[in-house]
Order: structure tokens, then sequence, then C-alpha cells
């Protein structure tokens, strides 16, 4: 469901788009177009990709430790040939 305030009513009324956003985006016309949109945290956070990283995602709730140990690199240097 679309809701849209005019910018008169987002100057009178904050509070009433603050309560509507927090059901889904709110759209606020200037002129009768849209010029802005107002978003819940937790909707800007998952469109932005600020909700979970990777490791989040990956590991699960109950075990967040996470050891590593990379094999080390085996490599045999020789002198460099200056001529």
């Amino acid at each position: 469901m679309t809701v849209t305030f005019t910018s008169r009513e987002f100057n009178r009324d904050p509070g009433s788009i603050k309560r509507a956003a927090l059901s889904g985006p709110v759209f606020i016309t200037d002129r009768n177009k849209p010029s802005l949109v107002v978003l819940a945290i937790e909707d800007y956070e998952r469109l932005a990709g600020h909700g979970a990283s990777l490791f989040d995602v990956l590991m699960p709730e109950d075990d967040q430790t996470f050891e590593f140990e990379p094999p080390r690199a085996s490599m045999k240097g020789r002198p460099a040939d200056l001529d």
C-alpha cells in the first residue's frame, strides 16, 4: 500500500508521517510530483545493505567464535639477476 502526503501535510503533521513510515515507505509530493521518501530505519538498512555482515550471515548466532589458521606459504627466494 502506497502512502502519500503533500509537502504541506509533511510540515503540519510530521508525527503522522513517522507513524505511517513504520508500515512502509511514505512518499512526499511537492506540486503533485514525488520529491521525498520517508523510511523506517530498518527498511533503509535493508535497502542499503547495512543489515548484516557476511560473517553474521554465514555463522549461526549461537556460535559467534571463529578460528582460522591459514596455511603458511612455502616460497623459496632466489638472487636477483642484475645483468
